[in-house]
């Protein structure tokens, strides 16, 4: 079993739900190629997540982004890490409901997503900054 591990900064992007597959695709190519393998992707930060999830209508990441404030409030009462601002605690609890890391497979040195899916880099944060992304491929 090999292992290639780099990791990327995705340069910061605005509170929502942000396609970051072609980043992802653009490192990947350059590790050595892999006939079959698993990468894995994970976020090095606790107010932001990744997911996978439809790639071509961007409605779909809106209504994400709506949904996930309603579910996980801003200034709900009972908070106490607030010290950081209104969206600081929601973000980390939208960060864990969501997770740091996806796990994809590789055939043939690409990405094998299905037809319509693409990683999300969920930024939680009104003012995030950049995000770090450790990419691991086993083969």
């Amino acid at each position: 079993m090999a292992t290639q591990q780099t990791t990327i900064r995705i340069a910061a992007k605005p509170r929502g739900f942000h396609l970051i597959t072609r980043d992802i695709e653009s490192a990947l190519a350059n590790f050595d190629a892999v006939e079959a393998g698993v990468l894995q992707v994970f976020i090095q930060h606790t107010s932001a997540s990744l997911t996978i999830n439809e790639n071509a209508d961007p409605t779909v990441r809106q209504d994400f982004e709506s949904h996930f404030n309603e579910f996980v409030p801003e200034n709900a009462p009972y908070y106490r890490h607030t010290c950081e601002g209104p969206d600081d605690m929601p973000a980390h609890l939208k960060a864990s409901i969501l997770g740091s890391s996806v796990t994809i497979p590789v055939t043939q040195g690409r990405l094998n997503l299905g037809t319509w899916q693409g990683v999300y880099l969920c930024e939680h944060r009104d003012h995030g900054g950049s995000r770090s992304l450790v990419l691991t491929l086993i083969s």
